[in-house]
């Protein structure tokens, strides 16, 4: 290296002694932010990542703020490559002068991995061309291949949960059986949960298959049937912009924690579907929720329940269906469902039982429904206090509803719930698909009597439909859909549709010209709907008073199963007025599909 003049030796002193200053002050404020001014290892890195050889060393230009690391003087820079004690003050002086007059300096050797560089020979020139501000510098560079790349501005906790995605990766082969996927976490910890989730998917695959499966066929297979449906329904959900700071994989480990903990809880299954939107629920900011649970409480105090207006038109299949069945993203109730080849649309039913005759009823028409979907049945009873949990009269209750539920050869699974009955079935109705409930008493014809009916309170409060049944169960052979092209009669639209199509039962349709809102364009609608789906069904035009017309048209067509959607006007003006839905359910001797 050529001798440099002294004025010129001079000011890179001086350089040199205000970077060292300069190193000092970085290394207090990054420890006061609970940051990291040290540079990385190469060989704690190397482990970690599982990085080995590849190719032969290349003389390239590399930017200097890739390089992050150093092959054994780490301690000696910052991780801005400023110097600290132990580096020679003559030495950088040196090479900063001859960076200065351009006297040439030889190539810097490093080793890449991933995006970033370690310098293995060069670390006064990188310091020095650092302070020079220059963006380049050459290097003799030697790439290795991580399991998982490193970027430049990844800090050391990074290093921590990419040398844990490193280890599972290792184990796993994932990113060679499926290098599609990123598993990419934020929080450590999380990699175990997944490991767990493996070892128990290879254990029944096991089991299932009567020999020993290895762990990398028993990883891509979990990968294809448990993890990645999972993580399209967040993509569909669009959980990500919930939570826009964390990855897909953290909300698979958060949902499958989640949901866990909600099944335990209830002692219910719980789908994914549900789960998600309950997570995404809790998951608001924390003022957000406080005022919510303010409102609520404001709201139990002042409206009586028989007046709360419950959840909005279509709010069980935006929050809960359509990620279930179809791609992209939330539809509007008129958008047509795809539903050939559709997964059924009520795979958990809840029954409230009260062992009165009545409620066997219900036990039995939620058989009907659950022989077609292959569904899970709820039984759901409930008690004014925690003492009656455990009374002889409960027991018997669930050992009879045990009995009969083995006789139709079908799942069910007893519930005991403390509280008011409408609002723990309501309650339950939130991680259910469908509840059949027995009408013992309908609404009243007077304004009082409906105030006070838990029947429409149940109706109003409840998330789900509700398969209303006022006597024996029914085939459910031909159903009669009341169209009036409202928000809650599309739901009704869309289910109607379904159970013609999947179950293959027959449909009339009828809608009654009543008020300036329901015109024959109303009808045309619904015949569209049906035929893009495949759906035919009977067209009747109704006129006079709605009640009267679906009721009529319900005996002249011989159906045996009614669908209609819910309350559609203020509750306080249907109080005081009635409706429709009031004196079909106080009328009708068929069973009654109620969507919202």
């Amino acid at each position: 290296m050529s001798s440099s003049p002294p004025s010129s030796r001079f000011a890179a002193v001086q350089d040199f002694r205000r970077a060292r200053r300069q190193a000092a002050l970085e290394r207090v404020i990054t420890r006061l932010r609970g940051k990291s001014v040290d540079l990385f290892s190469f060989e704690d890195v190397r482990q970690k990542l599982k990085a080995g050889a590849r190719g032969t060393q290349e003389l390239r230009e590399i930017p200097l703020d890739a390089i992050v690391g150093s092959v054994g003087r780490y301690s000696e820079f910052t991780r801005s490559f400023l110097p600290r004690r132990g580096v020679s003050e003559y030495r950088w002086a040196q090479v900063r002068s001859a960076m200065t007059d351009l006297a040439g300096l030889p190539p810097v050797e490093v080793y890449q991995v991933g995006e970033v560089y370690f310098v293995i020979d060069g670390h006064h020139r990188v310091s020095a061309a650092r302070r020079l501000d220059a963006p380049y510098i050459q290097a003799y560079v030697t790439e290795l291949q991580p399991r998982v790349p490193l970027s430049p501005e990844d800090e050391p906790e990074d290093l921590v949960l990419k040398a844990e995605l490193a280890d599972f990766l290792e184990q796993t082969q994932l990113d060679r059986q499926r290098p599609e996927s990123d598993l990419q976490l934020t929080s450590p910890g999380g990699y175990r949960t997944l490991e767990e989730h493996i070892q128990v998917h290879r254990y029944y695959m096991g089991q299932e298959r009567g020999q020993a499966v290895p762990l990398e066929q028993a990883a891509a297979h979990w990968y294809d049937e448990v993890y990645a449906p999972v993580a399209e329904q967040i993509r569909r959900q669009g959980l990500l912009r919930e939570f826009p700071d964390r990855t897909e994989t953290d909300l698979y480990v958060w949902l499958s924690e989640h949901r866990a903990a909600l099944e335990e809880a209830l002692d219910m299954r719980v789908s994914s579907e549900a789960a998600a939107a309950d997570l995404v629920q809790q998951g608001g900011s924390w003022l957000n929720q406080l005022a919510s649970r303010t409102w609520q409480r404001v709201q139990d105090a002042l409206v009586p329940e028989s007046l709360e207006s419950g959840p909005e038109p279509g709010w069980w299949r935006r929050h809960y269906l359509d990620a279930r069945q179809r791609e992209g993203q939330t539809q509007a109730a008129t958008e047509a469902p795809t539903l050939a080849g559709a997964e059924r649309l009520f795979a958990d039913i809840l029954v409230p039982l009260s062992g009165r005759e009545g409620s066997w009823h219900a036990l039995a028409q939620a058989f009907e429904v659950a022989r077609r979907e292959g569904a899970q049945i709820y039984g759901l009873h409930v008690v004014a206090d925690e003492a009656h949990q455990e009374a002889s009269e409960v027991q018997s209750l669930e050992h009879e509803f045990q009995r009969r539920c083995r006789e139709a050869g079908l799942s069910g699974k007893m519930l005991v719930d403390v509280g008011q009955v409408q609002r723990q079935i309501s309650r339950r109705a939130r991680w259910v698909d469908l509840v059949i409930v027995h009408l013992a008493f309908p609404p009243g014809a007077q304004p009082l009597e409906r105030l006070g009916s838990g029947f429409r309170t149940l109706l109003r409060r409840c998330a789900r439909p509700v398969l209303a049944t006022p006597g024996i169960a029914s085939p459910l052979s031909r159903a009669l859909l009341a169209y009036d092209g409202s928000p809650k009669a599309e739901e009704a639209l869309y289910v109607a549709t379904y159970v013609a199509g999947r179950w293959g039962i027959s449909l009339v349709v009828i809608t009654v010209l009543e008020g300036k809102h329901v015109t024959a364009g109303t009808m045309d609608r619904a015949r569209a709907y049906l035929g893009d789906h495949g759906v035919e069904a009977a067209f009747v035009e109704g006129t006079g008073p709605a009640a009267e017309a679906i009721l009529e048209t319900a005996e002249a067509s011989g159906t045996d199963l009614l669908l209609m959607g819910g309350y559609g006007h203020s509750p306080l003006m249907e109080v005081v007025l009635g409706s429709t839905v009031d004196q079909v359910l106080r009328e009708s001797r068929r069973p009654m599909l109620i969507c919202r």
